[in-house]
């Protein structure tokens, strides 16, 4: 979690126990290393050692970290139980030392429960979780317009812009699991609100920006609203290509799937076919195997269409040879 590395070095060291100390930033920066390298599992043993060292030194930002990075690793690990243990475990540290429940560190670490939580099928949990993330954040917000101007410091405004930003995530996170669930038209409000906060707080090129584009224009189309979702990923897909987006390809395999949705099948061809030249050169194999799909389902729609044509030529046959 992005929060809970805020809480990285700075909050470190003390006078005591100096040496654990730099042993734990050494530990810490060789898991960070091993995870760079895909070395999980030492990753995770660098992790353990230094939280004996947190615990031993009884230094609780060190402790909360730590829970933090193991919970991130178990988390892309797919371990979901252990990450939800170690999220809560950083949450109590925190919350005991004194953080309030609306910290926005606490609120993201929620935000991951609750995505854990719809993971497992446990709805009411990841309902209750969002809900939480969201409502708490809005009141922060709404606390904040609440100050006046020449009160407004720009520590303050920097913590506006973390917690607008921080409610975009959690809304683009209750976007995906309400689109996983079919629940469309929540989950385009979700996405919409999402990308007004990065459109507004990073820009229209922000590489979050585009992604979010494109995220809102897929739902778009399950709703079979085609024409709006092509308008919307067709400029998503112009501005990625125009900053260098690094998942440019997965756009513009997203692209060529409403173009096919929509009857352009020439187009979704060729836009199909550079994605997956596109992702080829980025090694990337998940989008290849949609990319992939995609084409296939293409073939099919062609193949539908010329049994189609040649039915209808069938059946005009005997009324032009009684002519």
């Amino acid at each position: 979690a992005a929060l809970c590395a805020a809480i990285a070095f700075s909050l470190f060291r003390s006078d005591e126990d100096q040496t654990k100390e730099d042993e734990m930033i050494l530990l810490l920066k060789k898991a960070k290393l091993s995870i760079h390298r895909g070395q999980l599992q030492a990753a995770s043993s660098f992790f353990h050692q230094v939280l004996v060292l947190a615990h031993q030194t009884h230094n609780n930002q060190a402790i909360i970290y730590t829970y933090c990075q193991m919970a991130n690793l178990a988390f892309v690990q797919g371990q979901l139980d252990s990450a939800e243990k170690l999220f809560k475990a950083a949450m109590n540290f925190m919350l005991v030392g004194g953080a309030p429940q609306d910290d926005n560190a606490i609120i993201e670490m929620s935000l991951k429960l609750a995505t854990i939580y719809a993971e497992q099928n446990k709805l009411e949990l990841a309902e209750h979780g969002f809900m939480f993330c969201t409502e708490s954040l809005e009141a922060k917000l709404e606390k904040h317009k609440e100050l006046p101007e020449e009160e407004k410091t720009e520590e303050q405004e920097a913590l506006r812009k973390e917690t607008r930003l921080l409610l975009g995530l959690c809304l683009d996170s209750r976007a995906r699991y309400r689109a996983s669930a079919l629940r469309l038209t929540q989950a385009a409000q979700d996405y919409q609100n999402a990308l007004d906060i990065c459109r507004q707080e990073q820009g229209e090129t922000h590489p979050q920006t585009v992604v979010l584009m494109s995220d809102l224009a897929t739902i778009l189309d399950l709703q079979g609203r085609h024409d709006e979702a092509l308008v919307l990923v067709q400029h998503a897909v112009h501005l990625s290509q125009s900053v260098g987006h690094p998942d440019h390809h997965v756009l513009l395999g997203n692209m060529a799937g409403i173009l096919l949705h929509t009857g352009q099948l020439e187009d979704s061809v060729r836009f199909y076919q550079e994605a997956l030249g596109l992702a080829r050169q980025a090694g990337d194999q998940e989008a290849m195997n949609h990319i992939k799909d995609g084409l296939k389902e293409v073939e099919k729609r062609r193949s539908q269409e010329r049994y189609e044509k040649r039915g209808s030529t069938t059946m005009k046959e005997p009324e032009h040879g009684s002519v």
